[in-house]
């Protein structure tokens, strides 16, 4: 395997989560000022691995392999920290259909990949815009404290629901996608 800066920097995500983790229970008044900047610096690194994989022509098996992984550990053990957190139906439900459906298209794209038919079932701009709603959404909760006007646990609230709403309709639009081949028959659409 030949290690380049994508795969560097998404190793680095993964890395970064027992230390999110740490800093999330630690006692001090500024850990949710850290634990914001760690997740956020999560969620640079995945775009960034992305775009300098595409930009300096660094593609690698390993690193369509680890970097959904990445993003998708580090988000399920936010999310789980933020339930822990806030335990209560409102806040649960979101998160409980994100990880969800992140584990279910997970499946779905590794049996697709398996069977030669990936591509059916490859990110949208849906997907991509609920996963921005989602970032956005677990930055404003880590965070906490109001900036200013804005009340950022509620605005969090707010895209929480827009990202499961979105994680819903994302996973629709990949089963309508993958349902010819999951039901057997090929020509349906």
């Amino acid at each position: 395997m030949h290690w380049n800066i994508p795969n560097t920097l998404t190793l680095l995500r993964i890395l970064l989560i027992p230390v999110f983790v740490v800093i999330f229970y630690s006692p001090f008044e500024w850990s949710n000022i850290a634990s914001t900047a760690i997740f956020g610096l999560a969620a640079l690194t995945d775009w960034l691995d992305g775009y300098l994989a595409r930009r300096l022509k660094q593609l690698s098996v390993f690193g369509a392999f680890l970097d959904p992984v990445a993003d998708k550990l580090m988000v399920a053990i936010a999310l789980v920290l933020l339930v822990e957190a806030n335990p209560s139906f409102i806040f649960t439900i979101p998160a409980a259909i994100i990880i969800g459906r992140e584990i279910a298209i997970s499946a779905l794209r590794e049996w697709m990949s398996e069977i030669g038919e990936r591509t059916k079932v490859a990110v949208s701009i849906i997907g991509k815009v609920k996963t921005t709603a989602q970032m956005v959404a677990i930055l404003l909760l880590l965070y906490e404290t109001p900036l200013g006007p804005l009340p950022t646990h509620d605005t969090g609230m707010v895209l929480m629901y827009v990202a499961a709403t979105l994680t819903i309709w994302s996973m629709f639009v990949y089963l309508k996608a993958a349902w010819p081949i999951i039901s057997g028959k090929p020509g349906d659409d």
